[in-house]
């Protein structure tokens, strides 16, 4: 409990001297500052025996390296946004990663797994946000509503998150930083019971996670 309670105060105290703390705009960065702050004091206590001097440095480690992860998130956000210029695609700073939304009726028609003409210039400003950032993994998820069997709708949400996947690849992303899987009907964000919620169910989430 002693130790918890020093890693705590050490790292209230460090953030608490940023000027821009308060500051709304960096919201993130503050978040990813004080996660690296308490997971740094963690570390200097458990390879420093808990000595005060090893907490008060991972604290400010560890902070200085979330703040830093956060604050570049944040400034990819807002390209991204530009980069996309449509905005039914949202992004969302998670504090360690971005998560951007794409409706299926952006990508794709009902049923289908074949991009639509349009969807290409979204798809094209994210593959240029990826570039412009390459020290991130990428994961594309599909999400199907419930509208037909479990199967179907599983096997329908793999082939659109590998559609979309294709074309990052071949709008210059290296495959080996992406990832792609379907959810099937899984994991709804809304109720199935409305045609409001099957539509925002409809989905493919592209996760976006820093490596360093």
């Amino acid at each position: 409990m002693k130790r918890a309670t020093l890693i705590l105060l050490s790292s209230a105290v460090m953030l608490s001297a940023c000027e821009s703390w308060n500051d709304p705009a960096n919201s993130n960065r503050n978040a990813g500052a004080l996660g690296g702050a308490a997971l740094g004091g963690i570390i200097g206590a458990a390879t420093t025996g808990g000595s005060g001097r090893g907490i008060a440095i991972g604290t400010a480690a560890g902070g200085i390296l979330g703040a830093g992860i956060g604050d570049v998130l944040d400034r990819q956000a807002a390209d991204l946004r530009n980069d996309l210029g449509n905005d039914a695609v949202t992004v969302t700073n998670t504090g360690d990663s971005l998560l951007v939304n794409f409706p299926q009726a952006i990508l794709f028609a009902t049923g289908s797994d074949s991009l639509s003409s349009s969807s290409y210039d979204e798809l094209r400003g994210l593959a240029k946000n990826l570039k412009t950032y390459p020290d991130t993994t990428i994961e594309i998820v599909g999400h199907t509503d419930n509208t037909g069997s479990a199967g179907l709708n599983f096997d329908l949400s793999n082939r659109r998150a590998g559609a979309v996947s294709r074309v990052l690849v071949d709008n210059g992303v290296a495959g080996s930083r992406i990832t792609s899987t379907g959810r099937g009907e899984d994991q709804p964000v809304a109720s199935n019971l409305t045609p409001e919620g099957r539509a925002q169910n409809r989905r493919v989430e592209v996760i976006i996670r820093p490596t360093a």
